[in-house]
């Protein structure tokens, strides 16, 4: 099987037409070396590493990318604080690595370095805290210069004074205020944004990324594939299968015993807080290693979480937040500001599940967030655990697994100095000229929330239709949503708005954005089909 033969050979373009064509190919011939299963960011990252190896890759995908947990975490790309403050050093560590492999090569374009700020007010911090917070921080930053991330990237820790802490989270109590301690971390534009940069990535090098096909009676070297746009059935022998679909990973392979966590957010608008620069960090009353942040998003809003709740029971596709969460958000968050937000300054909120390993009794805060590679008896490769910044790594030991136990004819991993499509350095990416940021500055014809979603391939987003914004007040632009069906995969409306741009997480954006979302999308899809 050659999975992009044809015009596909060798671009990232993903679109109804590949999809049809290698369904088509995969019929002809249903030999490949790795069946990957789950198009979240660790099934994206896990596609990639193996076709940059040189492995025959197909990646299925029951709903789209980025379906799942990986488009409902807070989009932070971090090194680890919380895990050495509970004394997992490894975690840690290996957090800080890959947060650096991310932000200077990976994907510079789609992550900025955020200052958190906890401010110092009365009542806030109890005796003590400060300083605790201060050393914990200051370790932060060592494990900074251990992974070889530069100063210039991300600052030093250090103390602001109240003018600056009101500066950069202008909504921020003043009763009181001493201060505030700044650290820095990174943080990406759009989790969303990121997977879908790693399977256009992996269908450049090979990789057949087929979103809407599931996988049914999988073993270790085969399983049967379901269109579910056509009910088309087709049976697919692998070299290895690898089972990276998160917490539905027990649906896979019934010997994983998982305990989902719940964490949940709310968005409000960012003029609320007094449109903040730096993440708002605010201790949770009774934790030494907990907080709520306001973190400043895309779009105009700040989301404000998250809560770490037990969820049993059946997996939903999109898990709900709770009142009591809500509750829990709005009161932690507002003790650290002037004026109080209510459940009326609410624009959204969003919940997505941690696929935590089950180790027993305990709180599901204090469950290891490392990740397993685990092989059941009919020799499917399972990977699990871990949390978005690590998924490079996870994808690594994955593959490396399924080489070892399977003898795939596959090179060695290079993936921690692979730039993803739209980053410095991708063979596709425009270089920009140079000035400020990652990226250099901005030229006039490029918006510059685009290039922040796209990087180096903003010209070519803006070549795939008009620059005007899609609706009122949102700052997506009509060229976007024509991309993201012309290149990014996105099959109907759903995937452009709640995946692709992220405007569904608002109701009311997406019901103003819908009528031209959906003419857009019909028009693309009609050209597809006749290209």
């Amino acid at each position: 099987m050659t999975p992009t033969a044809g015009p596909y050979a060798g671009t990232s373009r993903l679109d109804a037409a590949r999809r049809t064509l290698e369904l088509e190919a995969l019929g002809d011939d249903p030999r490949i070396d790795l069946l990957v299963i789950g198009g979240g960011v660790t099934g994206a990252g896990v596609a990639l590493d193996a076709a940059s190896r040189g492995l025959r890759t197909v990646l299925v995908e029951a709903r789209d990318l980025a379906f799942g947990t990986s488009r409902w975490s807070s989009k932070l790309v971090h090194g680890g604080l919380r895990y050495l403050a509970s004394g997992r050093i490894k975690v840690a560590r290996e957090s800080a690595v890959e947060r650096g492999v991310l932000m200077t090569r990976t994907a510079p374009h789609l992550i900025r370095a955020l200052p958190q700020l906890v401010p110092l007010l009365p009542g806030l911090l109890r005796p003590g805290q400060a300083a605790l917070i201060r050393t914990g921080f200051h370790a932060g930053d060592a494990l900074r210069l251990t992974a070889g991330t530069p100063g210039a990237l991300l600052p030093r820790v250090r103390r602001i004074d109240a003018d600056r802490t009101r500066l950069l989270v202008p909504g921020v109590r003043t009763d009181g205020l001493r201060g505030a301690l700044v650290a820095h971390d990174g943080q990406l534009v759009d989790d969303a944004r990121l997977v879908v940069a790693l399977a256009r990535t992996a269908a450049q090098y090979g990789a057949s990324v087929l979103t809407r096909v599931r996988a049914e009676q999988v073993t270790g070297t085969s399983a049967r594939l379901v269109d579910t746009l056509t009910g088309r059935e087709l049976a697919v022998r692998a070299g290895a299968v690898v089972n990276a679909t998160g917490v539905w990973a027990g649906e896979v392979d019934t010997s994983i015993r998982l305990r989902p966590s719940r964490g949940t957010h709310l968005l409000v608008d960012a003029r609320a807080l007094g449109n903040p620069t730096a993440a708002l960090t605010v201790p949770v009353p009774g934790s030494t290693s907990r907080f709520v942040f306001a973190l400043p998003q895309q779009l105009g809003r700040v989301a404000i979480g998250l809560t770490d709740e037990d969820a049993p029971g059946p997996i939903p596709d999109e898990p709900q937040p709770t009142e009591a969460e809500l509750s829990f958000l709005l009161e932690t968050v507002n003790a650290a500001l002037e004026t109080a937000l209510t459940r009326a300054d609410v624009r959204g909120a969003y919940a997505g599940l941690r696929p935590l390993i089950d180790t027993g009794d305990g709180s599901t805060a204090d469950i290891s967030r490392e990740h397993a590679v685990l092989e059941n008896p009919d020799g499917v490769v399972t990977v699990v655990g871990g949390k978005l910044t690590t998924y490079r790594r996870m994808a690594e030991d994955a593959v490396d697994a399924a080489v070892r136990l399977r003898g795939l004819p596959a090179r060695a991993c290079w993936t921690a100095r692979l730039p993803l499509i739209g980053a410095p350095g991708h063979r596709d990416s425009r270089p920009l000229p140079a000035g400020e940021g990652a990226m250099g500055s901005v030229p006039a014809s490029v918006p510059a929330s685009l290039l922040a979603r796209h990087g180096g391939a903003a010209h070519e987003v803006l070549a795939a239709g008009e620059s005007a914004p899609v609706a009122e007040g949102l700052d997506v632009t009509r060229a976007e949503i024509a991309y993201a069906v012309t290149h990014e995969g996105a099959l109907d409306v759903a995937d452009v708005l709640d995946r692709r741009t992220r405007i569904g997480l608002v109701a009311e954006d997406a019901e103003r954005a819908r009528k031209a979302v959906e003419e857009i999308v019909g028009e693309c899809r009609g050209a597809v089909q006749e290209g």
